[in-house]
């Protein structure tokens, strides 16, 4: 794909962005409240938790877009980071059942079934939600750190690292496939019950969830526009177009691309965390290769290098997978990939650089063409 102009939204962008916030934050919580359930303006508990999910999608998608769209770099294992912030939200929530469990143990069930006796050490840190909800960020961000000063110390770029972050993908998705990790294996963890003293069956549970994420969400982009308005973010875009003249011009690019990439693992550790809670459940299945396809997939629907064509991608893929699933379920990864390649090849820019491109066309005024006056001989 061709490297994309950074276009920053404009007045009517900016507040096209104001009324989806209030759409997001209170009108769909209202439409699930107040209307009666048999009333076409009702919004149904699963359509709001669903809403929540993409969302926490977006989330993701952002980190993402943050280090491809503006620094160039393709990391293909942001499902990683996804399910360490899932599965450390999760560990808590599990440690949460106690009695409520079918072998009404202390202990998850998975643990129980495998007749394992003690809770490991590494679980014990999640027994209260600041130990879940500091190692659903923490977690990934070390990670990240490690990963990432290895790999741009060493000066992997391109398809280099796209590759070794593709592998990274597989390599976690066979170390939580395995029972020996006391992670629940290829059945991850599920069965939820509580989340700080609130039922997770509760509906009002669910839409306080909903209402966080979208809180959550609106944090995140602004934090993301922060960067890449900040001096730090010209020079990832200055990397993005040409790394050996920021490298001439005296800046260290693996600095640069060490944070962006710890800064887009903590924004997917965000979204897994607030994943989990919502939809009650987190397996290795969520964090593998093709998860992380997917992600790179949204973004590049929605528009790389624009942050909002990231959470529109998002939204609009997922919400697209959930209409079409139902009638076409086994056709859904050709779709997806067609999609992409649609995309690739004829709408580079994806969504919103098309929608602007409609739009720049229809406020463009038509040329005057001026009549030359003759002169009498």
């Amino acid at each position: 794909m061709p490297e994309q102009p950074i276009a920053r939204p404009d007045s009517r962008e900016t507040v096209s962005l104001y009324l989806v916030g209030v759409v997001l934050l209170v009108v769909l919580p209202l439409l699930n409240v107040l209307p009666a359930d048999d009333s076409w303006l009702h919004l149904s508990d699963f359509r709001l938790n669903q809403f929540g999910k993409f969302l926490a999608f977006a989330i993701l998608a952002l980190g993402l877009d943050l280090i491809w769209g503006y620094c160039g770099v393709l990391s293909m294992g942001q499902g990683v980071f996804f399910g360490f912030g899932a599965y450390c939200m999760g560990m808590y929530l599990a440690l949460q059942i106690g009695a409520e469990s079918v072998y009404g143990s202390e202990l998850p069930d998975f643990m129980v079934w495998t007749q394992v006796k003690e809770l490991p050490l590494f679980w014990y840190p999640f027994k209260s939600f600041i130990g879940g909800f500091l190692g659903a960020i923490l977690v990934p961000v070390l990670f990240a750190t490690i990963f990432g000063f290895l790999a741009f110390r060493s000066r992997i770029k391109g398809v280099y690292f796209a590759i070794i972050t593709q592998a990274l993908a597989f390599a976690a998705w066979l170390v939580f496939n395995r029972n020996e990790t006391r992670l629940g294996g290829t059945n991850g963890l599920t069965d939820f019950k509580q989340l700080l003293g609130y039922r997770l069956s509760d509906p009002s549970t669910q839409r306080g969830l909903y209402i966080i994420t979208v809180l959550a969400l609106g944090a995140a982009y602004l934090f993301c526009r922060w960067i890449v308005a900040s001096r730090a973010g010209k020079v990832l875009i200055a990397i993005r177009d040409s790394e050996s003249r920021v490298t001439f011009s005296g800046y260290t690019p693996w600095m640069y691309k060490l944070f962006v990439f710890v800064v887009s693992a903590g924004l997917a550790g965000l979204a897994g965390m607030l994943y989990v809670p919502q939809v009650g459940i987190i397996t290795p299945a969520q964090i593998g290769v093709l998860p992380s396809l997917e992600v790179v997939i949204w973004v590049a629907v929605g528009g790389r290098g624009t942050l909002i064509g990231a959470v529109l991608g998002a939204v609009a893929v997922n919400y697209g997978r959930s209409v079409l699933t139902n009638y076409f379920p086994e056709a859904w990864p050709f779709i997806l990939g067609g999609l992409f390649v649609v995309v690739v090849t004829m709408f580079p820019d994806g969504l919103l650089g098309m929608i602007r491109k409609v739009t720049a066309r229809k406020q463009t005024p038509a040329p005057v063409i001026k009549a030359e006056g003759r002169t009498a001989a």
